[in-house]
């Protein structure tokens, strides 16, 4: 069970930074964004999560708004996986 969380939190930490980084490109190449390829790449990365986000949304949150929900979706269940590890290695520290 443990091994299956921490591969999880691995997950969970690389799709954040990946919606980060895209955050941070988005901000920074401005109206370019969309011929700069790192974007592109990271775009095509995190769209399965920014998809299933839209899907769970209700519709009057707009478009544009759905990245950040992404992002603090993630960062959430982050959260809730790094409190998982730690209470299941504080139980097998009190079994043995």
């Amino acid at each position: 069970m443990l091994n299956l969380v921490i591969i999880l939190k691995a997950l969970a930490e690389i799709a954040g930074l990946m919606l980060l980084g895209q955050g941070v490109l988005y901000v920074l190449a401005g109206a370019q964004r969309e011929r700069n390829l790192f974007y592109k790449l990271l775009k095509t990365i995190t769209s399965p999560i920014v998809r299933a986000v839209r899907f769970i949304t209700p519709r009057f949150v707009p478009d544009r708004h759905i990245g950040v929900a992404a992002f603090f979706l993630v960062a959430g269940l982050w959260l809730a996986l790094t409190l998982l590890k730690i209470q299941l290695v504080l139980e097998a520290r009190l079994v043995n």
